[in-house]
């Protein structure tokens, strides 16, 4: 797997990817897919189905058997539980936490720090302490964190499953206009259907593969009438 920038017009490509725990118990299985830039797609299937094993390939926390990815760098991963990647004290500095390793001047943070907050609607809280926050708040200083490093690609696994019904609604609308704005490219694991009125296009995933994919509206209606 190798991750390198690719055509203007992509963001995301996935190539007939495999991945399996022990030979015969495959989690991926000849998976394909393409975000092109500037657009929110969402990744949708049942438990089990490999949603969130393709993510953590995505990111590099593991590599494939076999296929291949390519991502426009810099990259930005949301996990499901904010708690699990907000380590410092308060708003401000989590965000700043992020660009250490771009040597960066003083100045040049606090303006990326700023820019940033002011991206996800939290610029008043930059002093605020991480363990005052809603669900919601927390899930936007991550993104904010992205959204300092200049990220080109956001990945969000699950970022509402621990949210309350308004926060959810929120934190979608906040991502679909990041992507707009910013001519970004996210793709968003989710399960619920009614995040699909939010995006550009979808996948659906089914036992390692790609089944389906493309208008939102057509298969949020094709999953509905396979639940029922």
């Amino acid at each position: 797997m190798k991750n390198l920038a690719i055509a203007a017009d992509g963001a995301i490509a996935v190539n007939q990817l495999t991945f399996q725990w022990q030979p015969g118990e495959f989690v991926l299985q000849d998976c394909s897919l393409q975000v092109p830039m500037g657009e929110f797609w969402m990744l949708l299937g049942r438990n089990g189905s490999g949603k969130s094993t393709l993510l953590r390939l995505l990111t590099g926390l593991m590599e494939p058997q076999s296929g291949h990815i390519e991502l426009l760098q810099p990259l930005g991963f949301v996990f499901q539980n904010p708690d699990h990647q907000l380590v410092m004290p308060t708003v401000g500095a989590d965000v700043a936490f992020g660009l250490v390793s771009e040597q960066l001047s003083p100045p040049e943070i606090r303006r990326r720090v700023d820019e940033a907050l002011s991206a996800v609607g939290l610029q008043s809280m930059k002093r605020r302490p991480i363990y005052g926050l809603s669900g919601g708040q927390k899930q936007r200083v991550a993104i904010a964190g992205a959204i300092a490093r200049h990220s080109q690609v956001l990945l969000l696994d699950e970022p509402t499953a621990l949210l309350d019904p308004d926060s959810q609604l929120e934190l979608v609308i906040q991502v679909q206009q990041l992507v707009k704005t910013r001519g970004i490219a996210a793709l968003w694991v989710t399960h619920r259907l009614e995040e699909l009125d939010y995006c550009d296009g979808a996948f659906i995933l089914e036992k390692g593969r790609v089944i389906d994919q493309g208008d939102p509206v057509r298969l949020r209606q094709r999953l509905t009438s396979s639940q029922n």
